[in-house]
This record gives structure tokens, sequence and C-alpha cells, in this order.
């Protein structure tokens, strides 16, 4: 009977929703949902890239495009490392259920070949009348009479659980086989994949090298961004203090008390709830273009080819594909449509005493004043000579610059 308990409880593993199983199950929803991310990434850095590549010189837009399918691809074999190691925790733990479950049926063998050999030795029904009849009593009639018809039940039920007991194993060896065959295909897509990031590497090498030929130019492209940059950073340093003052004008006109910092936007109720909204969806706030990668991040960084030279970032430059819309990340109202050199169009947003900073635009098809919902189109991202489709976008508390990365949703 031991056995028989064994088998059940091996049959309550393999049916009950186990936490550790349902933990494991949402890892690898999550694994399936990073693989269709890396897929889309991976698309659209080559639709990109190919963008890049229509002019004859590279670019740092090449470039920029060949490091994102770098960081995709290295996702890629991560993704693939994750999904093997829960293959090989699927393969000790099905292997470990086949042990025993042989085990268990070895032992139900075991007890079955006792009950033949015991039931052999009064095969005969003369032995069995034998054994009815030399009862001292009616009583003990019935009760070894009861004791023949269980015996043979017993038998019975033993063959049952022998049956039940392979057919289980026989589906759990198939799994196990079934997962041997899986983690052998990831071992080799993980090769392959590996071949995929060398021979990037090797594209990114080529271009670092191509692009170190054109210092000088290089140089001058630094230059010239860091003057747009000062020029945009004065417009804007101008702008948040115009409303400023704007706004609390207003509120002294209005008749209420403005005793908060000359730092700040004075809020009108409406403005209190729209900046109170925006910083509640931290994180999870739209992208202000639907297809695209962060090509320069935020703050101070080396340059990616010039050795020594260190550049300095207000917002994010995200690269994407030509025509490609600019979009209105919360809603709020147009604060400025302005042109600045080497930034080209630029729309500014008011979001209560938040205010978001789309530069670089080739178009512009709002207004001074209107009000933008999320996801409203803005204009057209500008595409350079270079074939380089980039976006610059600023997040501001006030006239404090913030890192954009912090507030948008992750792709």
């Amino acid at each position: 009977m031991n056995a028989l308990y064994r088998f059940t409880f091996f049959l309550l593993l393999l049916c009950l929703p186990l936490a550790t199983q349902a933990q494991k199950t949402k890892s690898k929803a999550q694994l399936e949902k990073e693989k269709k991310e890396n897929l889309n990434r991976i698309k659209e850095a080559n639709r990109i890239l190919q963008q890049t590549k229509k002019k004859k010189e590279v670019s740092i837009g090449e470039l920029n495009a060949i490091q994102e399918k770098i960081a995709v691809q290295k996702g890629v074999i991560s993704n693939i490392s994750r999904e093997i190691n829960y293959i090989d925790s699927d393969v000790r733990e099905t292997e470990g259920l086949v042990g025993s479950l042989q085990n268990d049926l070895d032992k139900l063998k075991a007890e079955y070949a006792t009950m033949v050999y015991a039931a052999a030795k009064s095969a005969n029904s003369y032995n069995k009348l034998m054994f009815l009849f030399a009862a001292d009593s009616f009583n003990q009639f019935v009760m070894r009479l009861r004791y023949l018809q269980q015996y043979s039940e017993a038998r019975k039920k033993q063959v049952e659980q022998i049956s039940k007991v392979q057919a289980v194993l026989s589906g759990q060896i198939a799994i196990l086989e079934s997962k041997r065959k899986q983690k052998e295909s990831l071992l080799n897509k993980q090769v392959a994949e590996s071949k995929n990031l060398h021979s990037l590497k090797s594209q990114q090498a080529e271009v670092i090298s191509s692009l170190s030929k054109q210092e000088s130019n290089l140089k001058q492209e630094v230059a010239s961004r860091q003057q747009a940059v000062k020029k945009l950073d004065n417009l804007i340093a101008d702008i948040v203090r115009e409303e400023i003052a704007r706004a609390a004008r207003a509120a002294r006109e209005a008749g209420k008390a403005t005793s908060g910092s000359s730092n700040k936007v004075t809020l009108t109720p409406e403005m209190a709830l729209t900046s109170s909204s925006f910083a509640g969806n931290k994180g999870r706030l739209a992208w202000p273009v639907e297809r695209g990668f962060i090509s320069q991040k935020f703050g101070r960084h080396n340059h990616p080819v010039l050795k020594g030279v260190v550049v300095e970032n207000r917002g994010v430059d995200i690269q994407t594909a030509q025509d490609v819309p600019a979009r209105a990340i919360f809603e709020g109202k147009v604060l400025t449509v302005a042109s600045v050199p080497g930034m080209n169009n630029i729309v500014m947003i008011q979001h209560g005493e938040y205010f978001t900073v789309y530069a670089k635009l080739k178009t512009v098809n709002v207004k001074p004043g209107q009000t933008v919902k999320i996801k409203d189109t803005i204009g057209t991202v500008y595409t350079d000579s270079d074939g380089t489709t980039e976006l610059q976008f600023q997040i501001w508390k006030n006239s404090s610059n913030m890192n954009p990365e912090e507030w948008i949703s992750r792709k």
C-alpha cells in the first residue's frame, strides 16, 4: 500500500498548480514577451540602419543603429540563456519524477509477483475448498471466503495501478525527451546568435574606423551641436522664466497670494491637476515617437568616436525612421513654436509645472495656445543630410532639467 500512497502523491504533484510552477510559468511568459520586444527592436533598427546606409558616407546615425542592434542582440542571447536555465530546471525535476515513478513501478511489480506466487500455491479449486471447509465455524467460513475475494480484487487493483504508473511514466519520459530536444535546439540557436553578435561588432569596428578618419568633420559637428544646444537651453530658460512671471502676474491680478518660490510656476487648480497627473505617470508616459530607439542618452558621456571628447545632452536623442510623426507624450498646452539653428523647429508644451520640448522637427502642425492630448501629432521629425532621422526630446520641471528616460515608458 505504501507504493500506492507514493503514486497518489506524484499524481498530485503533476496536477496541482504549485507556487513554484506558477512563478516559473510567469517567468516563461516574461521571456516570450521579451522575445517579441527584441524582434520588434531588431526590425526597427534594421529599418533605420538601411535608411542611413543609403548615403555613401558612414555616419554617427549608422553607428547608432549598429550599436542598438548589438544591445538587442545581447538581450537575445541573454534571453536564450535564461530559457536554457528554465529547461535545465524542468529536466532535473522531470528526471527526479521519472526516477521516483520507476522506483514505485518496480515495487508495485514486486508486490504483484508476490501475490501471483502466493496465488499459484493455491491455484486449484481443491485447495481453495479445503481452505474454506477447514473453518471452525460458519463465521470463520464467511471471513475466509471474503478474504479470497478481497485477495483476488487486490491483484486486479495492483494490475490497474501498474498500468497507471506505466502510463504516467511513459508520458514523463516523452516530456523529458522533448525538453532535451528543446535545449539542443536552443544551444544551436545561441551559437548562431553569438556569431551574429560577433558580426555586428565587426561592423561597429569598421564604422568607427571609417568615422575616425573624419575626425575634423566630427569635431566640427560636435562644436555646431554644442552651439545649437546652448541656444536651445537659453530659449527654454527664457520661456520658462516668462511663464513663471506671467503666471505670477495673473495670480496677483486675480487677487491670489503668490508666496511661493519665484522659480516655480504659479498653478491654477486646473494646472495643478494636470501637473499632478503628469508626475503620477512617471515611468509610464508615452514615447514622443511611435517607434525608434534612444541613440544618445541624458547627461555627460564620451563621444562614440572622438577620444577625450565629452558631450552633454539635456534630454535624449531618439533615432527613428524618415517622416515619422512626433507626438505629445501627455495632455497639455502648446507654449511656444520656434526655430533654433542646428535644432530646426521646436515645440514646447506645458503640463502644469512640467514642460516637454520636441526639437529637430522638419514640420510643425500645432500653434501656441493650442491644447493637445496624449499622442496627438505635433509635427514630423527632421532627416539630416546623412540620412539620420533623430528627435531631441527634453523634460523640465520649472527650471530644472529632468532625465526623460526616467519618465517615458520602457519599450
